[in-house]
């Protein structure tokens, strides 16, 4: 495959090169399994499979892109030509620059053989297991949506003018399960997932039992009345506020002025129990890469140290821009796009207590175990108001469920609230987080 991916991207680098402009081909071969299981049917089995190349050209700081999944000799002329064609009508910019060619990348341990080893028989029955697991646990699990399994294996490959060469592969697989329980006249819906670059990591018993497990506990939940109350967050909730973490350090939001942290660097921005990081090398992480969207070498980047702002992340532009090197953060999800400022492994570091400890502690709080409506947070101002589901803590142990209830607040208020953190980091895809423990925060209900 690198031979191959190799040629058509030397070619393209070298038609561009013959017009007088700078250029970087970025190559992509994708590959993708998806079964879902029903009562031990496979209801659809799914393998797709894509590869193409997308060209950026340079031309006196004007930037020109063009791609194509055509890799034929004259394919790849035209999306030279084309690029070179646009970038004659996009402004100049003298930050649009590619970056040099890198000296080391890191060794990393990102591909399992045994992906792609294990039969399609024994995946569907890895992804029965899950429900069976499920099922097992309690007779109130009546409806198993979907359980099911997945794979994708990539390889990228990255030339420019400058001489920079990346070339690698990786894969990861994964469990989940998506079911309803029911009891008189409630019902709630619970999930489970878990992704390992390992494929002997993955449990389906324990996906399945935490599944069931999640539904279960929410059934006949109530509404409480109005009150600040110290909370804790479960790490999958925890997670689903470092969507807005990510655009408040992104270099980009902050040079445009929509980032509450822009001015902030340097400062206390949170608890000092609370570090966060972004590392392109984590061991096991699945997005853990030798190098970015741009074939600049993977880092491991402090961006919060025990409460302080230490850095931004970066592309080559934006690094440009301010006058710093690239954190390696030049994401791209297809050829079909131009590289921007994305994590790579995103995590808020753990700490030494137990969630069963951080629990036993409060004689009376909320236990978060479900958000909803993140997407309406403003990462500009940092306020959030949205819909939460739970428990309540009465004398240090878990009581009866709750929902129907709003939490809100502003990110760095949160942050600096922030009181305790758990000891069980937890990856859901590519950001994780422990159990984290809030001082208080506002809750709206009756």
């Amino acid at each position: 495959m690198e031979n191959f991916l190799r040629t058509i991207g030397e070619k393209a680098v070298s038609l561009a090169g013959k017009q007088g402009v700078q250029a970087e081909a970025f190559l992509l071969h994708d590959r993708e399994l998806s079964i879902e299981v029903v009562n031990h049917q496979v209801e659809t089995l799914k393998e797709a499979e894509e590869m193409g190349l997308g060209l950026r050209v340079i031309n006196n700081g004007r930037l020109g892109f063009a791609y194509t999944s055509d890799l034929s000799t004259i394919a790849v002329k035209q999306a030279v030509a084309d690029a070179v064609s646009i970038s004659k009508y996009t402004a100049a910019d003298k930050h649009n620059t590619l970056p040099p060619a890198e000296s080391y990348y890191p060794d990393l341990e990102i591909y399992d053989n045994r992906i792609s080893r294990i039969s399609i028989e024994d995946k569907m029955e890895m992804a029965c297991q899950v429900e069976e697991a499920a099922k097992a646990v309690d007779k109130r699990i009546t409806i198993i949506e979907r359980a099911g399994y997945e794979e994708n294996e990539y390889s990228s490959l990255i030339i420019n003018s400058n001489g920079l060469y990346a070339y690698s592969k990786g894969n990861f697989s994964g469990i989940y399960i998506l079911l309803v329980a029911e009891d008189e006249q409630d019902a709630q819906s619970g999930f489970s997932v878990m992704l390992k670059k390992r494929i002997n990591e993955l449990k389906p018993g324990s996906v399945g039992e935490e599944g069931a497990k999640k539904a279960i506990r929410s059934l006949n939940a109530r509404t409480i009345k109005s009150e600040r109350l110290p909370c804790i967050m479960e790490p999958y909730v925890a997670v689903g506020f470092m969507g807005m973490m990510a655009q408040m350090i992104n270099a980009e939001a902050v040079q445009k002025g929509k980032s509450l942290l822009a001015d902030k660097k340097g400062q206390k921005v949170a608890a000092e129990v609370f570090t966060l990081i972004d590392d392109g090398t984590y061991k096991d992480g699945i997005g853990s890469f030798p190098y970015d969207g741009e074939g600049v070498a993977a880092r491991r980047n402090l961006v919060i140290e025990n409460g302080f702002l230490q850095d931004f992340i970066y592309d080559t532009y934006t690094a440009n821009k301010a006058g710093v090197q690239s954190t390696g953060n030049g994401q791209r999800g297809s050829f079909r796009g131009l590289p921007s400022v994305g994590t790579t492994n995103f995590i808020i570091q753990p700490g030494s207590e137990s969630p069963a400890k951080l629990i036993s502690e409060l004689n009376k709080g909320f236990y978060i175990t479900g958000v909803m409506g993140m997407h309406t947070a403003n990462p500009i101002s940092g306020d959030f108001s949205v819909g939460a589901s739970g428990m309540m803590i009465e004398n240090g142990k878990l009581s009866y469920p709750v929902r129907g209830v709003t939490i809100a607040g502003n990110m760095l208020d949160f942050l600096k609230d922030i009181d305790t953190m758990g000891n069980d980091l937890r990856f859901f895809g590519t950001r994780a987080a422990p159990t984290i423990r809030l001082k208080s925060l506002s809750i709206s209900g009756e």
